[in-house]
């Protein structure tokens, strides 16, 4: 019988031997790898692994229909939630489009007409807001517009009302005005350009012949600069239909619009193809609508000559 075998202590590895087996070849290997190794090693395996874990999940778990149905489109045009958010997008988009044009034109006229040698300031001085971020804009008339906020104060202040009102905030009115700030410099700028085209010979020409200002304006200046109003109005409505921040902010239940519809079918109720529905049938009665937009204005043009 050994001494091991007897209870004896068992050896102690010697310092040469720890040396020698540090300076082996397979130890010398590992002491190769360097943690950046490791961690290109590791990024280049896990989405591998996820790839396969998540196709065992979809097919023991998920059953995909792939059945060609035209039932989402059925309930994105007939379900009367989906209609009425549906309108009521393409009426804030017209009036805020609407609205944006009408606040816009004068400004661009004033800085084409009368900036003179201050044009480039004054365009300078429009686009400062808009070098803050839009969400820090939509919450911003959140606070002008609320019930303690700078509007109703201030009212209060000039004795026109008693009370805050609540009329202010969390609806279809408070979406149009904050969306037509947020637009407003992005129509201020095409009807500028369009402005700045007009041959002033002809306003000259015009008011020689005996047109006063006004009909001078509506006869010359207004239909050569109709592109530049197209463009403002297509510039402002087509985004707007699909905005989904303000209305969330400042809409309200009464501001809700179809982009909040679709955003919440990819999102809680992951209810994709109905969103995808949603999101076609929208973008196709945007262009129908733009492209009326363009044949209404033209027709107008036509009649103003």
């Amino acid at each position: 019988m050994t001494a091991a075998a007897e209870g004896s202590p068992p050896l102690r590895m010697t310092r040469a031997r720890r040396n020698a087996l540090l300076q082996s070849e397979p130890v010398q290997g590992l002491a190769l790898i360097s943690p950046t190794f490791l961690y290109a090693l590791i990024l280049l395996v896990l989405p591998i692994l996820v790839v396969i874990a998540h196709s065992f999940w979809t097919q023991n778990y998920l059953t995909i229909d792939r059945t060609f149905t035209l039932e989402n489109y059925r309930v994105a045009l007939t379900e009367p939630i989906y209609r009425d958010l549906l309108w009521r997008s393409l009426y804030i988009s017209l009036t805020v489009s609407l609205f944006t044009v009408i606040l816009a034109y004068p400004i661009a006229y004033f800085i084409s007409f009368h900036g003179g040698r201050h044009k480039s300031l004054w365009l300078f001085l429009i686009t400062i807001p808009f070098w803050t971020s839009y969400l820090l804009r939509v919450m911003s008339w959140k606070v002008i517009l609320g019930y303690n906020g700078v509007l109703n104060s201030g009212l209060m202040g000039l004795g026109i009302i008693d009370e805050p009102s609540t009329a202010l905030l969390y609806n279809s009115t408070a979406v149009i005005i904050t969306l037509t700030h947020a637009w407003a410099a992005f129509a201020i700028l095409p009807i500028f350009v369009s402005l700045e085209k007009v041959d002033r010979t002809l306003v000259e020409a015009a008011t020689d012949l005996g047109d006063g200002p006004l009909r001078s304006f509506l006869r010359v200046t207004l239909p050569l600069s109709a592109p530049g109003v197209i463009s403002a109005a297509l510039i402002v409505m087509i985004p707007t239909v699909g905005d989904y921040v303000t209305p969330k902010l400042v809409g309200g239940k009464d501001g809700v619009m179809i982009a909040n519809a679709i955003q919440a079918q990819f999102g809680k109720a992951s209810n994709w193809p109905l969103g995808a529905a949603l999101s076609v049938t929208t973008m196709l009665i945007v262009t129908l609508m733009a492209g009326a937009t363009v044949l209404i204005i033209r027709a107008l043009q036509r009649l103003a000559r």
